[in-house]
């Protein structure tokens, strides 16, 4: 799989070895205290597929990159630490990509501040730049990303979420930002053409793929060594569940809220659901609906000339689906 996302890389190489150079000078700050957390931070980050949407996206349209691109990348992956930081508190998480999370090693208090600082500095460095319309894409995002967030707490509450309602939420969580990315880089090359909401839907359906993707690693689709039965224990209600509670009769159904409200950290309970959900067709129909969104991207891409940018975005919407973590 990294052999994939170094292909992916490959011909944005150069504009992401600057913009790691223009990002940490992005975060630094007077204060020493959090020189050191984003030095943590910065040494311990991910795939950076963020930033990669927002080169190839810039490139496909333009065949370059500008200053307005970096400035939008060294957004977006402020923006997304920020929310990754804040995440960490919400959902009282320990570990992140395998190492303590900020709130772990720092405290909750220091964990929001630092959120906060990264969240500011995103917004700054497109004012700074007076990129209006890329602090425009990005604000949207971030209402998205929060009233996402909030919707979900509020249904897992009730557990009366519809199909549609799931896909309200993980439009808002996930597919907002890499709907960002995208037009974000449509929009530093092309501002004002009609390419910045094509790229923004594209972006979108990514996104929508990506979450149920992630969704389906709770029931051990892959091995990945991700525990499963997280999103039960957590009363988050993913697809495979929903489609579940959906073909079942009404005792099925009794039995299945009352296992996620009341006996979500029973073990044999979880695997319980666990079992009942694949039973049901859970995941096939998941996947089925996570390829559906596949498509939808593809064909966007399908109408622009060939190239090694096309390549490269093809190969990580084919990765969001086929990646094993």
């Amino acid at each position: 799989m990294l052999k994939i996302v170094s292909q992916i890389r490959e011909p944005i190489e150069d504009e992401m070895e600057l913009f790691e150079e223009k990002f940490l000078k992005s975060m630094s700050s007077k204060v020493a205290l959090f020189n050191r957390i984003t030095y943590y931070i910065v040494n311990r980050k991910g795939k950076q597929m963020r930033p990669m949407f927002v080169f190839l996206t810039a490139k496909l349209l333009n065949g370059k990159v500008n200053e307005r691109t970096y400035t939008g990348a060294s957004i977006i992956e402020l923006i997304h630490t920020a929310s990754l930081v804040h995440d960490d508190v919400v959902d009282d998480s320990n570990k992140r990509r395998g190492f303590f999370s900020i709130n772990a090693l720092w405290k909750n208090k220091i964990a929001v501040l630092v959120g906060d600082f990264l969240f500011s500095k995103g917004l700054l460095v497109s004012l700074e730049s007076k990129d209006y319309d890329l602090l425009h894409i990005i604000s949207n995002a971030v209402r998205d990303m929060s009233e996402g967030e909030l919707l979900q707490i509020e249904k897992a509450r009730l557990l009366d979420i519809t199909e549609e309602v799931y896909y309200d939420i993980i439009r808002q969580k996930t597919a907002t930002l890499i709907a960002a990315c995208c037009s974000m880089g449509a929009c530093s090359v092309r501002p004002d053409s009609e390419e910045v909401e094509t790229f923004r839907k594209f972006g979108e359906l990514c996104g929508m793929a990506f979450q149920i993707k992630d969704d389906l690693f709770d029931y051990g689709a892959e091995q990945i060594g991700k525990p499963t039965g997280i999103d039960i224990k957590e009363q988050k209600m993913t697809l495979p569940l929903i489609y579940a509670l959906n073909q079942s009769d009404k005792e099925r159904k009794k039995w299945l809220i009352n296992s996620i409200k009341n006996h979500n950290k029973n073990k044999k309970r979880v695997k319980e659901v666990i079992a009942y959900v694949k039973e049901m067709g859970g995941l096939e129909y998941a996947v089925a609906k996570m390829l559906e969104f596949k498509d939808e991207a593809l064909a966007i891409l399908d109408n622009y000339p060939d190239s090694e940018y096309k390549s490269a975005l093809t190969l990580m919407v084919n990765y969001v689906v086929d990646r094993k973590k």
